[in-house]
């Protein structure tokens, strides 16, 4: 189940809890437990929120999912599974170049005809039957993402997860970047930058222990979101890579450990 931000008072959460009065022993204890809650959740809001500020003023804005339309980001999230973007890119152009980026014309065209061209991509039986369940799915919808953007965010996702291929991180892509939902996305990179920055836990945690972390602390924020998964991508593949290129990384003043 995706983690979702827990409802907040009317006080604003980054403030101090009111202290009540009269209150006795276990109520008391349970009143600590919230505040250091409260205290904790601010605390990681902050460092998070820093991490942020230093990425953007080192990459600038990411303008984050590279796609003409909706859609396009769709079959962009399918395709770039176990797969590098400049092979997607390739398999997309060739969607584009027959006239099949469009649900209607993608489903009905000839199997092996839209598997030449997903080729690049790699894989391409394998995701040219998930894109095909997506596409069912979506047709089952009438194709109308307005509508899906209208539809309870935890059903949606349940409904997207159920999709053959579809996993969190796919099912969160589309609904992050294609439907503009507030969903943190979490990725290897994700894993890989925060657990050199001392959250290592991340590194083996599961998908949804890790999405937690980040909307309890961040403010819900589709626009944040996209941004800054944007640039933890491209902060892990210039700099943050399997062996790190720590020599003035804009991260290495929060006493990040590279590789140990």
């Amino acid at each position: 189940m995706m983690c979702t931000p827990p409802v907040r008072s009317m006080v604003p959460w980054w403030t101090e809890w009111p202290k009540r009065s009269g209150v006795a022993g276990a109520h008391r204890q349970e009143d600590m437990r919230s505040t250091r809650n409260h205290r904790g959740r601010s605390q990681s809001r902050q460092s998070l929120l820093q991490i942020f500020d230093l990425l953007r003023s080192s990459y600038g804005p990411q303008h984050w999912w590279p796609g003409d339309s909706p859609f396009e980001v769709i079959v962009g999230a399918v395709l770039t599974q176990n797969t590098a973007w400049h092979n997607v890119a390739q398999a997309i152009a060739n969607l584009k170049r027959e006239g099949l980026l469009q649900p209607g014309a993608l489903l009905e065209a000839e199997p092996d005809t839209v598997k030449a061209l997903l080729a690049p991509a790699g894989y391409y039986n394998i995701k040219y039957d998930r894109l095909m369940s997506l596409l069912r799915f979506l047709h089952g919808h009438g194709t109308d993402l307005d509508r899906l953007r209208t539809l309870p965010l935890e059903t949606l996702r349940a409904e997207l997860l159920e999709v053959k291929g579809v996993g969190p991180e796919t099912a969160d892509s589309i609904l992050l970047y294609a439907l503009q939902r507030p969903v943190f996305v979490v990725d290897a990179y994700t894993r890989r930058l925060f657990s050199r920055l001392g959250h290592w836990w991340m590194e083996k945690a599961p998908y949804d222990k890790v999405q937690c972390f980040f909307m309890e602390a961040l403010p819900q924020d589709t626009a944040l979101y996209n941004e800054f998964h944007a640039l933890i991508v491209v902060h892990s593949k210039d700099t943050c890579k399997k062996k790190p290129l720590c020599q003035g990384c804009c991260l290495l003043s929060l006493s990040c450990r590279g590789v140990e």
